[in-house]
């Protein structure tokens, strides 16, 4: 299973540098040598650098070379595309696609609703329910697999 990374953003320079936008913490995705999957292709990591800029909550924007995207106009068929790679054996943390669907509870217990999705959010990405509730990321306590323990400010839940 291939889990998505990133994103291309625009071409940068004439040499087939790209801007990518991460959405992994895990810089180590873009070393040198790497390799990712794209369009249905795979593109090897040349050489990457972060872009100086507000701080992300995810990886931010890096200057990337591609080994084989030799101009601009290659650059630019990269424009929109999804960067995607095999999970990093041992990686820790917590996928989106192992969220989906898992049940929330507060930790007395009581179950708080099911995740149906992750919304990105410059502060911390939010769990939105099936109830519609909205729990920050960054208020989960514990995971295992199907259920979130989660430990909220008070009024959180209240309608």
């Amino acid at each position: 299973m291939l889990l998505e990374i990133g994103h291309v953003v625009r071409p940068h320079g004439l040499r087939g540098e790209v801007v990518v936008e991460l959405v992994t913490t895990v810089d180590a995705r873009l070393s040198a040598g790497s390799a990712l999957e794209c369009q249905g292709r795979q593109l090897v990591v040349q050489t990457a650098q972060a872009l100086p800029g507000k701080p992300s909550p995810r990886g931010g924007r890096w200057l990337v070379h591609f080994a084989g995207v030799g101009d601009r106009h290659e650059a630019e068929g990269l424009v929109g595309a999804t960067l995607r790679a095999e999970p990093l054996s041992g990686a820790e943390g917590l996928w989106v696609h192992q969220l989906i669907g898992s049940e929330v509870v507060d930790q007395s217990g009581a179950g708080r609703g099911t995740v149906a999705s992750v919304e990105a959010n410059p502060a911390s990405d939010l769990l939105v329910l099936d109830n519609g509730a909205l729990v920050p990321l960054r208020f989960v306590v514990a995971a295992e697999p199907g259920k979130l323990t989660v430990d909220v400010p008070a009024g959180l839940f209240e309608i």
